[in-house]
């Protein structure tokens, strides 16, 4: 995997769980989604977006964080380990630039206030094996697992 040398744009989102289902935000409100799991019998995704639209980058990592913390409800259950209500996951998609060759980088934060950071990192890495995205970027791309328990 090539290092990003300059990065040109990024796209951030922020994931909170709910019983209702997920719900992605961008970081400057030009992303706002009620997303629905596999099976789930809650509609699809209702996609709202306020001018300017949002970057491929944010939509990426929209749909990269919504697969992901239902990982780590999945792999939370596996660890018999109880979600505090406030989890959430927070993934910044950068696209850049070695050279003349585009890149593309990321970087995920589990935040489980409550949890030890032992078993948080551990739900992390394991939510990490089960999601798709995850899978599809692994040694694709260079990407940063953090995990914040306060």
């Amino acid at each position: 995997m090539s290092k990003i040398e300059k990065v040109l744009a990024s796209g951030k989102t922020h994931t909170t769980r709910n019983s209702a289902g997920n719900t992605s935000r961008g970081h400057n409100g030009n992303l706002d989604i009620e997303l629905s799991s596999p099976g789930s019998t809650t509609p699809a995704h209702v996609f709202t977006a306020v001018q300017p639209h949002p970057k491929a980058e944010q939509l990426f990592a929209g749909a990269w964080s919504a697969c992901y913390i239902a990982a780590v409800g999945l792999a939370a259950q596996q660890m018999k380990v109880t979600l505090p209500t406030n989890t959430a996951v927070d993934i910044e998609v950068d696209l850049g630039q070695t050279g003349a060759a585009y890149f593309l980088q990321a970087r995920l934060t589990l935040s489980v206030p409550g949890l030890s950071h032992e078993v948080a990192t551990e739900l992390a890495h394991n939510a990490d094996a089960i999601c798709p995205y995850s899978k599809a970027t692994r040694g694709n791309i260079d990407v940063a697992i953090n995990v914040l328990t306060a």
